[in-house]
């Protein structure tokens, strides 16, 4: 992997830690985790 896609997900994953500190719902947090991996991996497999 590149540096540069492992600093992206680090931050990616950092982002997604403190926004789970501020977001109270879990309900919200679980719909937001399923649409980002969506978003993820179309952008990495689909063309």
């Amino acid at each position: 992997m590149s540096r540069k896609l492992v600093g992206m997900l680090a931050f990616a994953m950092a982002f997604g830690m403190l926004l789970m500190l501020f977001l109270h719902s879990e309900l919200v947090g679980i719909f937001i985790i399923i649409l980002l991996a969506f978003l993820g991996y179309s952008c990495l497999f689909c063309e």
